[in-house]
């Protein structure tokens, strides 16, 4: 058993699963987790927003597959797109 201060470096782990910093393995699986925060990101928000996939898409002026498919993380909006559903939303972006 570990003392209590001892910490799990991970690294190892990752390079072996990942790929190394810098590899295009790497890269894409860090893409990849970022598309599916950004897509759990907007599941909540419209979650919160008290809205439909429907209701949103009709704010939008999209379907509801396009909506389903951003929130799985499977394509990722333009920029004009996201204020859109942001705004559809009742959120503001600010950078």
């Amino acid at each position: 058993m570990k003392a209590k201060n001892d910490y799990f470096d991970v690294s190892a782990q990752l390079d072996q699963e990942f790929g190394a910093i810098g590899t295009k393995e790497r890269e894409e699986a860090l893409n990849q987790a970022w598309e599916e925060y950004n897509a759990q990101i907007l599941l909540d928000a419209r979650k919160q927003a008290g809205l439909t996939q429907r209701q949103l898409a009709q704010r939008v002026g999209s379907d509801k597959g396009y909506i389903s498919k951003l929130e799985r993380g499977l394509i990722t909006p333009n920029i004009s797109t996201l204020y859109r559903i942001a705004s559809a939303m009742g959120y503001r972006v600010e950078l």
